[in-house]
């Protein structure tokens, strides 16, 4: 009888779940074709709330297919009477540590055009030869985005977009301030100065705000919450990192836009 129950509410989250990423998950990614077409229109007769971004063949997990359901990966057989929702971890590497194979993939696949960014919606801050990029979505009273902050006062070769981006379930007044910053004479100066004395600007924050259509921007990319990152080679990264491993992914982002570069002008 418990095991049951304990199915039944597990098919009822999975399914309060899908719902929730019909309603805020980005754009498809692809169409599969073949056998993927196939355990696609299979996973759609289960779950036709459910929004299938991508569906592929695994190399590596005995014939099984990785599904982008909304923004969450899960794995199921050809026939799909099986699915396991988690996390796949690459063992080989040990000892001495695990890949995260899910988060890797998530992050291939959820890769953003980054040349299409709008960075309008953003004020910008250049630090040294600003080389690596990275576009930042904060809330001005969220306390991880104060933390990323305090971060990137240490690190150098860094161009910064910034855009605001109020949670207002969470903290209600975060737009008022956020309009206030945006209308400063000097915006990115005005922020700084934010985080250093805890002081708003002298305005009434009545001036035209991107502020809006960062927040569906935000939406669109699957950004949830904050501080979210675009870094330069597409990939979304949500959380405030510690220096160095912000300094990896920089790095790590810049040599992958490269390559990345490199490769469509061969196409």
């Amino acid at each position: 009888m418990q095991r049951l129950k304990n199915g039944f509410i597990w098919a009822l989250g999975l399914l309060a779940w899908t719902m929730v990423a019909n309603a805020q998950s980005p754009a498809p990614v692809e169409n599969p074709t073949g056998e993927a077409a196939e355990v696609k229109v299979l996973l759609q007769k289960k779950f036709p709330d459910a929004p299938i971004r991508h569906v592929e063949k695994t190399s590596h997990l005995g014939g099984l297919y990785e599904v982008l359901l909304g923004d969450q990966m899960i794995y199921t057989n050809k026939e799909v009477t099986h699915i396991l929702a988690g996390t796949l971890y690459d063992t080989r590497s040990m000892p001495g540590g695990m890949q995260n194979l899910t988060d890797s993939r998530m992050r291939d696949l959820n890769r953003v055009d980054v040349a299409a960014i709008p960075v309008s919606y953003a004020f910008k801050r250049v630090k040294g030869k600003g080389e690596r990029v990275v576009h930042l979505f904060s809330d001005i009273d969220c306390p991880f985005c104060e933390r990323i902050e305090q971060t990137l006062r240490d690190i150098d070769n860094v161009t910064i977009y910034t855009y605001l981006l109020p949670l207002d379930e969470l903290h209600p007044d975060a737009a008022r301030k956020s309009k206030m910053i945006w209308c400063a004479k000097d915006t990115a100066k005005a922020w700084e100065a934010y985080w250093a004395t805890k002081k708003l600007p002298d305005n009434k924050g009545d001036c035209e705000t991107p502020i809006e259509k960062v927040q569906q921007l935000a939406q669109g990319y699957g950004i949830r919450g904050t501080p979210g990152m675009i870094l330069a080679d597409g990939t979304i990264v949500p959380g405030a990192l510690p220096r160095d491993n912000m300094e990896a992914e920089l790095t790590r982002a810049e040599i992958a836009a490269i390559a990345l570069n490199a490769a469509k002008k061969k196409k």
